[in-house]
C-alpha cells in the first residue's frame, strides 16, 4: 500500500469589487479591446480598503472546510502560499490558523510567486507521503492590487486579487497511477532570470516596490516551460498527455493558456480557463480555478488532472493528481 494525499475538498473566495477592463479607460491609455485581445482578461476582483491577504485566505479556508464537511479540528497543517503577506511576519498561514480558532498542528507560507500554489502542494504531499501530517489545507492567496504601478498599463491591468483553497487528506493507495490522489510534481527554478518578473522594493530597502515585468519574455519563457514540466510530471507518473481530462494551468494570459495547451497537443476543452473574470491572481489562481472547476460540474472524481504555473524567480512546476 502506497501513501496518498488526496483531495478532500476546495473553496475559494473573491472580494466584492468587480473591476471590469472600462474603468482603466479613465485614467490610462488603453481600452477594454486591447486588454482582451493581449490578455484575455474581462474583469477582475480587488480587495476593499483595509482587507488583508489572511482576510481572503480565511474565507477561501472556510468554504474548503465546507465542501469537505470537515472541522477546522480535522486539520492538523496549514500551507498558504502567497507573495503578498499582510506583514513581514508573522506568516499569513499563522494568521489563518488563528483566525479559523485552530490552536494545534502548525502552520507556515510558500513564497514562490504565481508558482507558489503548485510549490506548497508538493510540500504538502511531502508531509503527507512522510507522514508526517494527515490533513493539510493548502492556500493561494493574494493581493496584488497592493504591489500595482497604476501608471504602468503593461502590467496594472493584468492582476486581480482572490484566495483558494484545497484540502489534501491521507489515503491508502495501491501505488499505482490508478490510485486517487497526487501520483507526481515537478518543481524548478533559475534565478539568472530574475529581471523578467520581479518587485523593485523589499523589507531590506524599506521600500514597497512595484511589479515589473518583461512581458514578451514571460511569455516565450511560460510556454516553453510550462509544456516541459507538464510531460515531466506526467512522464513521472506513468501517463500521458493523452490521459489527462484537464489541465488547469496558472490562469495568467489567455494567449499563454491556449499556447502551452497546444504545444502539450490537447484540446481547449480540456483547459479549466477562469482567467476572463479574475485576471492574474499569482499563487490564488490555481486554486481558483480548481474550485470554479469543480463547481462548473467540470472537475469529477476519477479525473486525471494537471496543474501548472510559472513565476516570478522564475520558479516554475507542476502538480499531476486524480481527483
Amino acid at each position: 500500500m502506497t501513501r496518498r494525499a488526496v483531495v478532500r475538498g476546495v473553496g475559494h473566495y473573491l472580494p466584492d469589487r468587480v473591476v471590469p477592463n472600462s474603468e482603466f479607460e479613465k485614467t490610462l491609455e488603453t481600452s477594454d479591446e486591447w486588454i482582451r485581445s493581449r490578455s484575455g482578461i474581462e474583469r477582475r476582483h480587488f480587495a476593499a480598503e483595509g482587507q488583508t491577504t489572511s482576510d481572503l485566505a480565511t474565507r477561501a479556508a472556510k468554504a474548503a472546510l465546507a465542501d469537505a464537511g470537515l472541522e477546522v479540528d480535522d486539520i492538523d497543517t496549514v500551507i498558504v502560499a502567497t507573495s503578498t503577506p499582510d506583514l513581514t511576519f508573522p506568516s499569513v498561514g499563522t494568521m489563518v490558523q488563528a483566525a479559523l480558532g485552530m490552536t494545534h498542528g502548525f502552520a507556515f507560507d510558500v513564497q514562490a510567486v504565481c508558482a507558489g500554489f503548485v510549490y506548497a502542494m508538493t510540500n504538502a504531499n511531502a508531509l503527507i507521503v512522510s507522514g508526517q501530517s494527515k490533513r493539510v489545507l493548502v492556500i493561494g492567496a493574494e493581493t496584488f492590487s497592493k504591489i500595482m504601478d497604476w501608471s504602468d498599463r503593461s502590467t496594472c491591468v493584468l492582476f486581480g486579487d482572490g484566495a483558494g483553497a484545497v484540502i489534501l487528506e491521507a489515503h491508502e493507495g495501491a501505488g499505482t497511477n490508478e490510485d486517487r490522489g497526487i501520483l507526481s510534481t515537478d518543481l524548478n527554478s533559475d534565478g539568472r532570470h530574475r529581471e523578467i518578473l520581479y518587485v523593485d522594493g523589499g523589507v531590506s530597502t524599506q521600500t514597497t516596490g512595484f511589479l515589473r515585468m518583461q512581458g514578451k519574455e514571460v511569455f516565450r519563457h511560460a510556454v516553453e516551460k510550462l509544456a516541459q514540466t507538464a510531460h515531466r510530471a506526467l512522464d513521472r507518473a506513468g501517463l500521458s498527455a493523452q490521459d489527462v481530462d484537464w489541465i488547469v494551468p496558472h490562469q495568467a494570459n489567455l494567449r499563454i493558456i491556449k499556447a502551452t495547451a497546444q504545444k502539450m497537443g490537447l484540446s481547449m476543452d480540456k483547459v479549466v480557463v477562469t482567467v476572463q473574470d479574475h485576471g492574474n491572481t499569482s499563487a490564488a489562481s490555481i486554486p481558483l480555478a480548481l474550485s470554479v472547476g469543480k463547481a462548473r460540474g467540470q472537475i469529477k472524481e476519477g479525473d486525471v488532472v494537471v496543474t501548472e504555473a510559472i513565476g516570478g524567480g522564475l520558479a516554475w512546476g507542476s502538480v499531476v493528481l486524480r481527483w
